[in-house]
């Protein structure tokens, strides 16, 4: 049995690996197809389609938008986005200005309070990576700040704390449009990750729906199998296909592994076969 990965992040964004580095190692895994799902960028695909060039394994075009939906951040996938879109790109542009104008306001935030941190530090060599608190994380493990990456979360980068506000965020509109224009299916993340309950969950679900939502990520690195069970229930009821990704992001996630997550994790390329049926008859 052929296995997927459809939750993959690259340093574009704030994983670890290069695109490069990723593919060679899903190529290792056997894994026959990974998406790559960057937060609000697709500046990593065109280095990992080449990197795939005469490999066994597909390179599916994606994306992670973050938006507010009742005053929390929410997370949805897009899987095969068009990278040719140009109002796609030009939205993409705009959800990483956005990101910069934050990141430099964090910056400011640390060295008034006298924590050197420097934006080429948080850049480490790759100007075009899309920051994320998770690139500040490390800088301040590097120097010593803190003992790990959640230490650093929880004492710097809480959003409710002196040094991390909160970045301008789309609605949930807006990104649903974002990518349905583009023709991409959009995927609600890790659905349990937000701690609505089933109740408030259920009730994101079918407003995600009428927006036009096709997937719930069923398969995810924090989820059980009974919290998986009750995700594939949802499915079911509202008419949307399962999908399932790792969430990989190199070393700021040590403990999830590339196809695999914590150690339990397997998706089926069975799920992407209907997937692309699904696309097929909506005539994506």
């Amino acid at each position: 049995m052929k296995f997927v990965d459809l939750h993959v992040h690259s340093n574009a964004s704030d994983g670890t690996f290069t695109p490069s580095e990723v593919v060679a190692l899903a190529v290792e895994k056997g894994l026959a197809a990974i998406a790559l799902t960057d937060h609000d960028t697709i500046d990593g695909l065109s280095e990992a389609q080449a990197a795939a060039s005469g490999l066994p394994i597909e390179i599916i075009p994606g994306i992670e938008l973050s938006c507010v939906y009742q005053g929390e951040e929410i997370h949805i996938l897009g899987i095969y986005v068009d990278p040719a879109d140009r109002e796609f790109i030009s939205e993409t542009d705009a959800l990483k200005e956005i990101r910069k104008k934050r990141n430099e306001e964090m910056i400011c935030r640390f060295q008034n309070a006298g924590i050197s941190i420097t934006l080429d530090e948080v850049m480490a060599g790759n100007p075009d990576t899309v920051i994320t608190r998770a690139h500040f994380a490390r800088v301040l493990l590097e120097k010593g700040y803190v003992k790990n990456m959640d230490q650093a979360f929880k004492k710097y980068l809480d959003y409710s704390g002196p040094y991390c506000p909160r970045k301008d965020k789309i609605t949930p509109e807006h990104a649903m449009k974002i990518l349905t224009d583009c023709k991409a299916s959009p995927v609600l993340a890790h659905p349990y990750q937000y701690h609505l309950g089933d109740k408030k969950t259920e009730e994101l679900v079918c407003y995600l729906k009428d927006l036009g939502l096709q997937g719930l990520e069923v398969y995810h690195s924090s989820n059980n199998q009974y919290e998986s069970g009750k995700l594939r229930k949802l499915t079911r009821k509202y008419d949307l296909f399962p999908t399932g990704g790792s969430d990989f992001h190199g070393s700021n996630k040590p403990d999830i592994s590339l196809g695999a997550g914590r150690g339990g994790l397997r998706v089926t390329a069975l799920l992407l076969d209907d997937i692309k049926r699904i696309r097929r008859e909506k005539g994506l």
